[in-house]
Parts: structure tokens; C-alpha cells; sequence
């Protein structure tokens, strides 16, 4: 490290070592306390206490430049924290939390605004010490009742996710202007130390006089290494670097978020939002369409290396993209309907035909890691899953979990056959080539609801699959804002969503599938998971004690959701496909677990001005024609799902 760098450091370590002298000797018994300036869910932290940089980050990153990027939608709010409004993206570059996670480890949390941590062995609460250098942009000090004020207010006034994710902490109390502390339920899981840490921290002194509740464009006040600077209602919003950013010397900053200015044009189409890529409108682009990647990317920008294409492995859990069945609706309570339904989607000629062989079908929701369930229940899993065995199928016992499986030739016939079977033995009748509900006396029929176009590629196959079952399917295709209101109320019969996972599952586990959310608006229980073994199962993620129980606890209720066949699994690959002009550097290590817009992306840096220029004096005069083209199409816009669906 060089002396400027050193200088800059100086407050964090002299900080650190009188903490440090003042709080030795740790302990590891219950009776005493543990002090760490990390806390890992299993293990030790991988990074000691005199850290100097996450190894996927680079000493020789350099603060400058700037970076576009593009999203699908639109947006009309910047309160990222309520259910209301479409929430522009990446609103927390504004905000920091008590602890950061690293990228490189299954789950640990490193102090930022808090300095260190505290807690017995148990975990039954947790002590966050708060740096004293810690500041919102207007540089007033983060302090303890700025914390009890953030959780408070977002228990009580939140989305509801902030309800569930924190359901278990008992109380939360400000022991002194820079001390905090957060007490948990008896039996309450251990990750629930490391989870308050990703509290974002709200000022008190701003909200104090405004609607929280309230979803509109003022900008907020916040305390991240970025602020909001311009905005475009609906098309675009620029994001500025602190110059003056209160953390900019501490070890988990260092080598991240290089860019002066971050800017997101929104795109209402996909297709003009890849054009305006290789027009040179923005900058890096995630390839989520198979086919565009397969053919799209052309001409002389990519053959002499202007516009790089390249796949970045990643050991993410991928978790479930899939058609989903709201199971609130009469038609879809029937399971085994649900099944036949499953049996009518060829996943194999849609991978040969449309995706040009890109995917692989998902088989768990909690695909691409050790969390998937695998062959038949092990003697761990069985001892939770014995217990709960009258109020399961034997299918969880002496089955493998499969989706079906086509050869891809000859029009799903094997598998429609088999779907026909279960619907004659299930009381479905065929009458005038409608297949007729034996509760309802109705035809079967149902909307898959859509808000982009790219889908009905893959779905129209699939509906054309069920009508030789006489079930009658229709695409509905609604504008985004429409969308995410109807996915808030549950109002849909069925519906394409990726259930994200991490590699440390735990309380979110209960909003996704426990019945106390089935009926809770704007939770992500979307399918309305109601059923006693899955909380039970639920409960066991949640209060696991350490690894190989969190993993047999996870298996087990990945095999209890796969046999409730609410979904039919979509496809995931295991790397990032990434296109971006060559104006950037980026670390020699990607990061191992994390997604390439979030640390991946903020670990780059633009390479200096003059190359740059060099580079844009190499256009030919078509492609700066080209250029100026794409800036006077003006795309409209509307707001995108939280998550990045894998299309064709």
C-alpha cells in the first residue's frame, strides 16, 4: 500500500486498534461476548481484521469516467422501501447498511456503518458499535436513533417483505448515541444476526418531516457511495459519486464504485434496447435472450473487439424461474391438474428450437447449488420429513423429482399421453374439445399473464400443447405497472417469476412459502403456498444450527415443493453473458457469488480518457451515423421485475 493510501486509511485502523485494545480478549462461551469486525453465518470470516480490499477488487482501479447502462420499464418513485410505485433500479447505491457482505463467501457480513460487533455464542442478540466516521450526504452522523428508527418505520410502514425477513427480532434499542442493540425471539434463527447487519440505514432528521409511505420522485437523502442527480421521470435517472463519501478509505469500499456517474436509460422493448447497444447508447449490456446472443451480436465493432462478448462463470444459486399457479384460484387447486398441466410444456424442443441449446432445465429451487435436493431423502432429511409423512405424498419418499422429459421430435406425445391419464383418472372429461372442470362443471380455461413481448416466443408452443388437452390458455399481455399491481394483489391465474435464492436460505423462506404470507398482499408467497409440513420445514431452515443442518432442512423442502407441483421449472445457465464496449478494466477474479451488475459490474473502471477518445475517433462514418440515429429514437419506457428472467 502507498503512503497516500495509508493516510487515507489512517482513521479506520487507529479506530480499529483502540477498539481492539479495549475489547480484548474475545470469547467464545456463552457467558462472555465475541467481538468481531465480521460475522460469518458458518466458519470464521475469510478476510482478518486488518483487511485492506476484497480480493475480487483491484489496486489498480481508478475513480472516473462514466458508466451507462439500460433497464427495461419505466419508473415513477425513488422510495425503494414501500409496495407502492414502480421503484427506479439500483436505489440502494444511495444507502449503506450496519455490514456489507462479501462475494467470495457463502455469508458474511463485514462492519460498515457499524465498526464492530457483538454477540454471545447463541446469538440471541447483537450489538452494533457504529463508526463514529459514519455520515449521510448532508453530513450529519449516522447515530444509534437513526437505526432504531430505520427498522422501526420499516416494520411498521415497509413493504411487507421488511415484516417477515425481521419477524423474529424481539426489540431493538439505542444503548448510547453510537451503540445499538437488536434482541431476538427465543429459538430465533442464528442468520438473524447477520441479516439485521443489511439493514439499510435511514435518516431520521429527513423522514421526520415526510410521508414514508408515500411513492413519488423527491430525491431522498441517503449515505452510500452514489446520490441521485438527474432524473428523467420514466426514461432515465443518473446516479453521482460522493466526493466526499464518509467511507471511501474503508477496506470493503476500496476498489469499488470507480464510476463518477451511473446513469440507466429505460427501454420499453428489448430489441430497440440491443440496438442501442451496439449504437454505442450505453455501455454494458446482461444478454438474458438466448437468441439475440446466439445471432444478434454482429458487425464490425464486434469483429475487431469494440463491443467484447463474454460469459462469466458464476457459482450463484439460480433458484426457479417458471410458470407459477396461483393456488388461490378453485381451478388450480387440484395438484395432480397441476401436474398434467407440467406435462404439456416441451422443454427440450423449446432448448433445440428456440434457445439454440443455450439452457438446462431446472430441476430445484435452489438450482446450481449443494441446497438442491438430490436422489431420495437422505437419513438427515428423513428425520425431518418421517414426522410430517401422513401429510405428505409418497412421491416425497420413494421418488426422484424429475420434469418430464421429451425427445424433442415428435410433439410431446409420450408426455401428453401421460398428462391424459392423470386427467381421466382425476375426472376431467373432453366435451366439444373442451376439457370441463369436475367441480365447476366448466371449461378449463386461464390467462398466462405477461408484461414482455419476448415470452410468448416460448409460451404459445406450450399452449398449443394444452389445447390437445382441450384446455383452453390465452396469453394476456399487460403493461409493466398493471403487471407488478396484479402480482402485489395475487390477481392472475398463472404467471412467469423467478424465485431468487441465496446460499444461506433463512428468513425470507417464510415470506416465499409459509401460510402466514399466503394472504398477505404484495408478499412472495405468489403461488399461496398454505400447507403445515411446508411451514414446519420452513421453521427448520430458519432455526438451523450451522451448515449441514441448513442444507438437510433446505433439501427437504425443495422436495416437498417440487412434489406440490405449484410450478413448472423453466431453464438456468451457471454464467453471466455479458457484451460491453472496450472502454472498462476489471479485476483478474470475478467474484464468486454475486451478480454481475452488483459488486461484478461495480469493480470495474473506465480506462483513461484519451483511450477512450481514441476509440471513438475509430468509428466509421456509418457507425457514427448509426449513433446519432439511435439517439433520436426516444424510447418509451415502463417499470421492470425485481428479477432478470432467462428468455429465448
Amino acid at each position: 500500500m502507498d503512503l497516500a493510501s495509508t493516510l487515507k486509511r489512517l482513521p479506520f485502523l487507529c479506530l480499529s486498534l483502540i477498539t481492539a485494545l479495549a475489547l480484548l480478549p474475545t470469547a467464545k462461551s456463552n457467558a462472555e461476548i465475541m467481538v468481531s469486525h465480521a460475522i460469518a453465518m458458518h466458519g470464521e470470516p475469510k478476510y482478518p481484521k486488518a483487511f485492506e480490499r476484497f480480493e475480487y477488487t483491484s489496486n489498480k482501479a481508478v475513480k472516473g469516467g462514466k458508466l451507462k447502462l439500460h433497464s427495461l420499464g419505466t419508473f415513477d418513485s425513488l422510495n425503494s422501501f414501500t409496495a407502492k410505485g414502480n421503484q427506479a433500479d439500483h436505489l440502494g447505491l444511495i444507502y449503506d447498511s450496519l455490514t456489507v457482505g462479501s462475494a467470495d463467501e457463502a455469508f458474511t457480513q463485514y462492519g460498515l456503518v457499524a465498526e464492530h460487533m457483538e454477540y454471545p455464542a447463541d446469538r440471541s442478540w447483537i450489538i452494533f458499535q457504529l463508526n463514529p466516521l459514519a455520515r449521510f450526504h448532508d453530513q450529519t452522523q449516522i447515530r444509534a436513533a437513526d437505526v432504531v428508527f430505520s427498522f422501526n418505520t420499516l416494520m411498521e410502514k415497509g413493504a411487507p417483505s421488511y415484516r417477515f425477513y425481521y419477524a423474529d427480532v424481539e426489540k431493538v434499542e439505542a444503548l448510547g448515541e453510537l451503540r445499538v442493540r437488536f434482541t431476538f425471539k427465543l429459538g430465533a434463527s442464528q442468520e438473524l444476526a447477520l441479516t439485521v447487519g443489511q439493514l439499510p440505514i435511514l435518516p431520521k432528521h429527513y423522514w421526520s418531516t415526510r410521508d414514508f409511505e408515500h411513492a413519488d420522485l423527491e430525491v431522498p437523502l441517503g449515505s452510500g457511495p452514489y446520490k441521485i442527480g438527474k432524473v428523467d421521470p420514466a426514461r432515465s435517472i443518473t446516479f453521482e459519486r460522493v466526493q466526499d463519501y464518509w467511507a471511501s478509505s474503508h477496506p470493503t469500499r476500496q476498489g469499488l464504485y470507480n464510476f463518477d456517474s451511473i446513469t440507466h436509460d429505460y427501454y420499453r422493448d428489448d430489441t430497440v434496447a440491443l440496438e442501442a447497444l451496439k449504437a454505442g447508447e450505453y455501455d454494458v449490456r446482461r444478454e438474458r435472450m438466448s437468441k439475440f446472443w446466439a445471432t444478434a451480436y454482429s458487425g464490425s465493432a464486434i469483429t475487431d473487439g469494440r463491443l467484447k462478448k463474454v460469459e462469466i462463470k458464476h457459482e450463484n444459486p439460480t433458484g426457479m424461474q417458471a410458470y407459477i399457479f396461483n393456488t388461490r384460484q378453485d381451478k388450480f387447486k387440484n395438484k395432480r391438474l397441476r401436474q398434467a398441466i407440467g406435462l404439456a410444456f416441451d422443454f427440450e424442443w423449446t432448448n433445440q428450437n428456440l434457445f439454440y441449446g443455450a439452457y438446462k432445465r431446472t430441476h430445484s429451487f435452489f438450482s446450481n447449488s449443494e441446497l438442491a435436493s438430490q436422489g431420495l431423502p437422505s437419513r438427515r432429511e428423513l428425520k425431518l420429513l418421517n414426522p410430517l409423512r401422513a401429510q405428505l405424498p409418497a412421491s416425497v419418499f420413494d421418488e426422484v423429482f424429475s420434469p418430464p422429459v421429451s425427445n424433442g421430435t415428435d410433439r410431446n406425445r409420450h408426455n401428453l399421453r401421460k398428462a391424459k391419464k392423470i386427467l381421466d383418472e382425476e375426472g376431467y372429461k373432453v366435451v366439444n374439445n373442451q376439457l370441463i372442470d369436475p367441480s365447476s362443471g366448466l371449461p378449463l380455461s386461464f390467462d398466462i399473464l405477461l408484461y414482455d413481448g419476448a415470452f410468448k416466443r416460448v409460451t404459445n408452443p406450450f399452449i398449443q400443447g394444452l389445447k390437445k388437452l382441450g384446455v383452453d390458455a390465452q396469453i394476456r399481455i399487460v403493461d409493466t405497472s398493471q403487471y407488478i399491481n396484479r402480482m402485489r394483489s395475487f390477481d392472475f391465474d398463472m404467471m412467469v417469476h423467478v424465485f431468487g435464492q441465496s446460499l444461506s436460505p433463512g428468513n425470507e423462506q417464510r415470506e416465499m412459502w409459509h401460510s402466514s404470507s399466503a394472504d398477505t398482499n404484495a408478499s412472495r408467497n405468489l403461488i399461496g403456498v398454505n400447507d403445515k409440513a411446508v411451514d414446519t420445514l420452513v421453521n427448520h431452515i430458519i432455526e438451523a444450527n450451522g451448515r449441514e443442518e441448513l442444507i438437510t432442512a433446505t433439501r427437504a423442502l425443495d422436495r416437498v415443493l417440487l412434489n406440490g407441483y405449484y410450478v413448472i421449472p423453466h431453464w438456468h445457465i451457471n454464467h453471466h453473458r455479458i457484451a460491453y464496449w472496450d472502454k472498462f478494466e476489471r479485476p483478474t477474479i470475478s467474484p464468486r457469488y454475486d451478480g454481475i451488475y452488483d459488486t461484478g459490474l461495480m469493480s470495474w473502471w473506465s480506462k483513461s480518457a484519451a483511450e477512450q477518445q481514441t476509440q471513438k475517433g475509430s468509428l466509421t462514418p456509418e457507425e457514427n451515423t448509426e449513433r446519432g440515429a439511435a439517439s433520436e429514437q426516444n424510447p418509451d419506457t415502463s417499470a421492470n421485475e425485481e428479477n432478470v428472467k432467462l428468455q429465448p
